[in-house]
């Protein structure tokens, strides 16, 4: 059995060799034939630098380098087409999900009754305004989408390869890797972990507000049909407004006296259309993005020692072996 550990690299430089260390030890305990597959996404320390120097020294690191810094939940999928093994473990390296969570998962996902083990926290991390705005992500993303997502969710997980193919099936060019996890179906189930504060979260409130927006108009139409909805219902009170002031008209001869209930319908009529339009607008622009077909990550150039380097790499680290370590160069 092959098992891959997939990660991400963005100001990764402080944690990567302690990640590095850790998750090796436990994958270690679980088999021998291992990978660990780091994505370099366009980070702008030497990152870079030290994935290549643990290359050197280990082939069983292979670095994916990107041509530029294409987001997080993209360099994700990229490692994962990079995986090969039998089992794929995904996490980030920033240390605060732990590389040990491999062993916890893989004795659950060896029950044999599911798919795929990923992690969701006990307690929502971060202070008060980090706490309630995730809340708030989650309630308007659970309201308005056509699938709901769980709550408090972590990249952590460990899957078998017939999952991570039917992941990568899904060709969409903007996603959260959250909704395609749930999309690609299979028997998932979750262990509460406690995910640690050791770096200050990269995902502002305004990165948050665009990951809702995008998430809603790139995979539910039940916003739209909202919209019809919505624009059913004001033309039902439109029609009653009209009915009432007629027959006002013509029972009592007054009809609607000032321009203040002229305005205001002006204003909100007016907002409420240019609403419905960029809703619209966003959707037309997603499509648009779809329909050019453009990769959604380039890669630069992928360092993987050959075949043979990792065989002698795995013998000089057999004790039985007696022999010496060996580093693998690609």
């Amino acid at each position: 059995m092959k098992l891959s550990i997939v990660t991400t690299l963005y100001r990764s430089a402080a944690t990567i060799d302690e990640f590095y260390r850790r998750a090796l030890a436990a994958a270690e305990s679980i088999t021998r034939d291992i990978e660990l597959v780091m994505v370099n996404d366009g980070s702008p320390d030497d990152s870079l630098a030290r994935a290549v120097a643990l290359h050197e020294a280990d082939p069983r690191v292979v670095v994916v380098d990107l041509s530029r810094n294409f987001g997080h939940h993209k360099a994700l999928m990229t490692g994962l087409a990079q995986a090969s093994g039998d089992l794929v473990f995904l996490v980030d390296s920033d240390l605060e999900e732990e590389p040990e969570l491999l062993t916890r998962f893989h004795e659950r996902l060896a029950q044999g009754d599911c798919d795929v083990v990923y992690g969701v926290q006990e307690v929502r991390r971060g202070r008060l305004f980090e706490r309630v705005t995730g809340e708030l992500f989650f309630a308007l993303v659970n309201a308005l989408s056509d699938q709901s997502l769980p709550r408090n969710v972590l990249v952590a997980r460990l899957m078998t390869r017939g999952y991570v193919r039917a992941l990568l099936a899904h060709e969409e060019r903007e996603f959260l890797i959250g909704n395609l996890f749930q999309l690609a179906g299979f028997r998932q189930v979750t262990l509460q972990v406690r995910k640690l504060s050791t770096s200050p979260t990269t995902y502002s409130f305004r990165m948050r507000l665009e990951m809702a927006v995008k998430h809603l108009t790139t995979t539910s139409s039940r916003l739209l049909y909202y919209v019809m909805y919505g624009g059913i219902a004001i033309f039902l009170m439109s029609l009653l407004a009209i009915f009432y002031i007629v027959a006002r008209y013509f029972t009592s001869g007054i009809g609607v006296s000032g321009f203040a209930s002229l305005i205001v319908s002006i204003w909100f009529f007016g907002g409420l259309t240019i609403l419905i339009l960029g809703i619209i607008g966003i959707y037309v622009a997603d499509i648009l993005v779809e329909t050019k077909q453009r990769p959604y990550t380039v890669i630069r150039q992928v360092y993987r020692a050959d075949a043979a380097a990792k065989l002698i790499h795995v013998a000089s680290r057999d004790p039985r072996a007696g022999g010496h370590a060996t580093s693998g160069r690609s």
